[in-house]
């Protein structure tokens, strides 16, 4: 599929997604958005993909933040309908794949940009990354989930500054609060990256995309992650990457997992 504002390139079993509009500095305007969200969604269905990896082009950032000229003048419901789809399209849709996704942050990282960041299951940060939530600078709010996953991730007392001052931090404070896992040179970051997801690739994806599933239902209101861990742990055992994997271990060789 060709798209206007993003890039895709799969090579072993990895699939890159780059944001491709370094003139805006990777803003996200609502044509992005959706294409993203096709192209999440044809790496997640794609069977030789195993891991995703999104960032951003060029070399000052991921993404700068949301295309503001879009929703300048909106009104209160479409504002709230502007959230509202959004998550549902994209923020949402990427912390529920089954395919693990990686964010490669390197350079800013704002307002939208870093709440896709935090709808990736984990991060990667270049050592000139700044992140933040500006949000309430322009009188608004985060919508795209930054409010719950910063609170998620760094605790709420950080969120709660970081939201309020409306500031950036640095890679190293990102690590240091927990929001990212690892800083590295912009140079290196895709490296790291590529070098994490071949790990992945080694493990079961069938066993990956149910430990997914049950991580995130920590995080949802009235469901027990304990309950959904069990049935999940449970349906691993009728799998045929559990067979492989168990045969595998007690005849002492590599596991070649079919993913099913």
């Amino acid at each position: 599929m060709n798209f206007n504002n993003i890039l895709t390139e799969t090579s072993n079993n990895i699939t890159t997604i780059t944001i491709n509009r370094p003139k805006k500095l990777n803003a996200l305007n609502q044509e992005t958005i959706q294409e993203l969200h096709s192209a999440f969604k044809l790496a997640n269905e794609d069977a030789q993909t195993k891991v995703i990896i999104i960032t951003g082009s060029g070399e000052k950032a991921f993404v700068a933040g949301a295309d503001i000229s879009e929703f300048a003048d909106f009104n209160v419901s479409e504002g709230e309908a502007l959230a509202a789809n959004g998550q549902k399209i994209l923020f949402d849709f990427v912390e529920n794949l089954t395919t693990p996704v990686i964010a490669a942050v390197n350079g800013f990282a704002l307002g939208g940009g870093l709440e896709l960041a935090m709808a990736c299951h984990f991060r990667v940060a270049s050592d000139n990354a700044k992140m933040g939530l500006p949000e309430v600078s322009l009188g608004v709010i985060p919508g795209y989930g930054g409010t719950q996953r910063l609170t998620q991730l760094v605790g709420k007392g950080r969120a709660m500054e970081m939201i309020m001052t409306a500031g950036m931090i640095d890679a190293k404070t990102a690590h240091n609060y927990g929001l990212v896992n690892h800083v590295t040179t912009q140079e290196d970051i895709l490296y790291l990256c590529k070098k994490i997801a071949g790990k992945i690739t080694n493990n079961s994806s069938v066993a990956i995309a149910k430990a997914i599933n049950a991580v995130n239902a920590s995080h949802k209101t009235n469901v027990n992650g304990f309950d959904i861990e069990i049935k999940a742990f449970g349906a691993c055992f009728g799998t045929e990457d559990f067979t492989e994997g168990t045969t595998a271990f007690l005849e002492k060789r590599k596991a070649n997992f079919p993913g099913k």
